[in-house]
């Protein structure tokens, strides 16, 4: 997401140790590589440099037991990338949590909304 470019709503950030977290950005990040099949695909669809969404990708792979992302080196047969079952298991547990969290926050938010100036 570009800056200047925020929905209003809940954006959410699980602490699942200190110094290790999953958010918006690793969420989307990992839905883009399921749904692109690559990582660099991944990174432009989302404006993110290749190395930035592979440093992210090794990082995740490295907090957990076993790996989310699985690649496959270029060549004539293409290479790509896919989550493993661990990687579909974490985003999907992400995603319901944002949205409980975003179905909890709603009465809130709509009534700091309905108090924001109206002059903006």
């Amino acid at each position: 997401m570009k800056a200047g470019n925020v929905t209003p709503g809940v954006r959410l950030r699980v602490v699942l140790e200190r110094g290790i977290a999953i958010g918006p950005g690793k969420a989307d990040l990992l839905e883009a590589i399921a749904a692109t099949g690559s990582i660099a695909a991944a990174a432009r669809g989302m404006a993110m440099s290749y190395k930035r969404a592979w440093l992210l990708v090794e990082t995740m792979n490295a907090l957990f037991r076993a790996p989310l992302v699985e690649s496959a080196k270029g060549g004539r047969t293409g290479g790509g990338a896919r989550l493993t079952p661990l990687g579909e298991e974490v985003l999907a547990a992400y995603r319901r949590m944002e949205h409980a969290a975003a179905k909890a926050a709603s009465p809130e938010l709509a009534r700091l909304r309905r108090r924001l100036s109206r002059s903006r």
